[in-house]
């Protein structure tokens, strides 16, 4: 059994359960309430979307090319928010964003999947200061993905 099986079933489970949910927002919720950094549900999934993509890439990149990895942080210095306004997620199709999400982490675990075992210990430079390994970066994902969800739940739940 893969190390981080367990991993890979709870996102999926994840995905199954909170695709149908996110569809069935209504319009005013997924646009107008906003959490502590200024981003409606619309961008937490946008960005959710663009740390699928860039973590598949840093994923692959790891495997073959010289570890430690200098690979572009999108997180840090603000850039997350340029992604989420370069992107214009505020204004892009619900539905096809729901599905572009889906599609993009179901591919992700498919990605993780498939890892080399000999790799998991590459690593990249998260900062100039710190260095995080493959398996470090698969076992964040998790915990990542489910950090916005809980925005979004907090999101759903907020009077007003």
């Amino acid at each position: 059994m893969n190390e981080f099986e367990t991993i890979f079933e709870e996102l999926h489970d994840l995905i199954e359960t909170w695709e149908p949910r996110l569809m069935a927002m209504p319009y005013d919720l997924i646009l107008e309430k906003r959490n502590n950094q200024d981003r409606n549900i619309r961008q937490i999934v946008g960005h959710m979307v663009d740390s699928a993509s860039n973590n598949t890439h840093r994923i692959v990149h790891l495997q073959y090319q010289e570890s430690p990895l200098r690979f572009p942080n999108y997180a840090t210095h603000g850039n997350n928010d340029r992604w989420i306004a370069i992107q214009d997620y505020e204004s892009a199709d619900w539905h096809n964003l729901v599905n572009l999400w889906k599609y993009a982490n179901l591919h992700i675990i498919h990605v993780m999947k498939n890892v080399d075992p000999s790799k998991l210990e590459n690593q990249w430079y998260y900062d100039e200061n710190t260095l995080i390994s493959l398996r470090e970066g698969i076992v964040d994902y998790l915990r990542h993905f489910k950090l916005h969800l809980d925005e979004i739940t907090e999101l759903e739940n907020m009077d007003g």
